[in-house]
């Protein structure tokens, strides 16, 4: 997939598209210093991580909630926050714990002008606080990234996961520890992906923290 297939895949403007070439030569220079991709998906990279990260645009707009609070779990080289963070998505959080990953994210913000936090942290130390949405990519099974996501879940706080082809496993893993509700949403950027859309998030009694 090439820049301009994607711009016309999702409607996106000029301006944007420009900030997201400026993030992919980013990505590709410091890709050379330290690894914040599988080196064999950048010659894919805007169907592998530019598309898989702004096909979760469509279903946080759906939300219909102004300016949302998004908060990115273990966003390593910035996907999907940082894509979303440029497409306007609303209030984004960064949470990486690697200071390397860190302060890439940094320069893509500056470089782009993309209004951001950057949280410098592992997940589960982060402050207790009930969000938006929550995201995650390729971070942990789903029972470990609902604990991850734990402390910033409020009752009308959604979780967009992108997950691959092992999705109903995980999903068998976590129901065991876990109510929630479910929907899959078929990806874009690849036939096996899908979307997993939870909320009404409550931990089971068998599944308290320290089973």
């Amino acid at each position: 997939m090439s820049p301009q297939a994607f711009a016309e895949a999702l409607t996106v403007s000029r301006e944007t598209l420009d900030r997201l070439c400026c993030y992919g030569a980013l990505l590709e220079k410091w890709q050379k210093k330290i690894n914040l991709v599988s080196a064999d998906t950048l010659s894919d990279l805007w169907r592998r991580h530019m598309l898989d990260s702004a096909q979760l645009l469509a279903p946080v707009n759906a939300l219909e909630t102004k300016n949302p609070v998004i908060f990115d779990l273990g966003s390593g080289a910035g996907f999907p926050g940082m894509v979303l963070a440029i497409m306007g998505a609303g209030e984004v959080h960064l949470v990486e714990s690697d200071q390397r990953k860190c302060a890439f994210l940094g320069e893509v913000a500056r470089a782009t002008g993309t209004t951001l936090a950057i949280h410098d942290s592992r997940a589960e130390n982060l402050s207790s606080r009930p969000v938006d949405i929550v995201t995650a990519r390729a971070l942990a099974p789903l029972h470990k990234t609902l604990g991850y996501a734990e402390l910033l879940l409020g009752d009308k706080t959604v979780c967009f996961f992108l997950k691959g082809r092992h999705a109903r496993e995980e999903l068998t893993q976590a129901s065991k520890k876990w109510n929630m509700r479910v929907e899959n949403i078929q990806s874009l950027s690849s036939p096996s992906g899908t979307i997993l859309r939870i909320d009404h998030l409550a931990r089971r009694p068998s599944g308290k923290r320290n089973k």
